[in-house]
């Protein structure tokens, strides 16, 4: 984004930034919106595989100003106190006396904030707080960018299995196994309806358990009425983990892996994520009598091998 250099503030880019990490320190995601002063609109947005709150926050404010090519005037936003006041109160100080704090201790953070000091000192940056989830539109906008770069990473409310209690009364579960010995296998699902207990099962040649476990779960989706909402029990890490955290990561990386290989399976994928963005779906991690269900069903699915 290139603003004039000679923007009066009434007239400067606004940017609107946000950053954290959940659990804090743990995975985590940062984001900002440029608004240009003749209405353009640019969202930027990243993460980190393990960060923090205030590392994420400063790294939104870095990312934004990096992105602008010569001096401007900007009016920038954040809901972080610690990047505020860290750069409107104690910066200066901080740099006076060696990037270290009051008490001789080294200035936490201090390869973002020798950045955005730089990036601050090259804009005339009028700094803001701007109190968080208080309906400002912007804000809230920002907030949605970095929890999605924070579930991206494996964070956020993706990083924990939902509880039965989290899961809607109404939701159709499904008990999914399946089994494959050399190319060859069964897959065998239970489906709770309102009326009763269903019984779906399939077979497949030439294919792994893991391709063997999407197969089963996009048949079953299939077979579901469109808006339908799930809760699908499976003792398949790689569908499980896959379909609630790496696919997110998957998609923003078209389709490949963080060592840049292609993701296994990737046709099966594609029509799963485009299946998940139509419907709710839930992927708790079996317990209790969800367990025991599933343990019954691999008896079951040895039965039809």
């Amino acid at each position: 984004m290139n603003p004039s250099p000679g923007a009066r503030p009434s007239s400067s880019l606004v940017i609107y930034t946000d950053g954290g990490a959940r659990p804090n320190p743990g995975p985590g995601g940062w984001a900002a919106v440029l608004l240009a002063p003749e209405g353009g609109v640019e969202e930027v947005s990243g993460g980190a595989p393990s960060t923090t709150n205030n590392r994420m926050e400063l790294q939104a404010a870095i990312s934004a100003l990096s992105r602008l090519s010569v001096p401007s005037a900007v009016d920038l936003y954040t809901d972080s106190r610690y990047v505020r006041q860290g750069i409107t109160s104690w910066l200066s100080r901080w740099r006076a006396s060696g990037w270290r704090r009051r008490d001789g201790g080294s200035v936490k953070n201090v390869d973002l904030w020798r950045k955005l000091d730089a990036l601050n000192r090259r804009h005339r940056v009028r700094w803001h707080w701007v109190k968080g989830h208080a309906g400002n539109e912007w804000n809230e906008r920002v907030d949605a960018l970095a929890t999605a770069e924070i579930e991206a990473q494996g964070g956020g409310s993706a990083a924990e299995a939902p509880s039965e209690d989290a899961i809607p009364p109404d939701c159709l579960r499904l008990f999914v196994k399946v089994r494959c010995v050399g190319g060859r296998g069964v897959w065998v699902a239970e489906l709770d309806f309102p009326e009763g207990t269903g019984e779906r099962t399939g077979r497949a040649t030439g294919t792994t358990p893991n391709r063997l476990e999407l197969e089963c779960v996009l048949e079953l989706f299939a077979g579901l009425p469109a808006g339908q909402q799930a809760a699908v029990y499976t003792g398949n890490d790689y569908l499980r983990q896959g379909a609630s955290l790496w696919r997110h990561a998957w998609r923003r990386n078209r389709w490949r892996t963080k060592t840049g290989g292609a993701v296994k399976n990737a046709e099966l994928w594609h029509r799963l994520d485009r299946e998940l963005d139509r419907r709710r779906v839930f992927w708790p991690e079996p317990s209790g009598e969800a367990a025991d269900r599933l343990g019954d069903l691999k008896d079951r699915a040895r039965e039809l091998f």
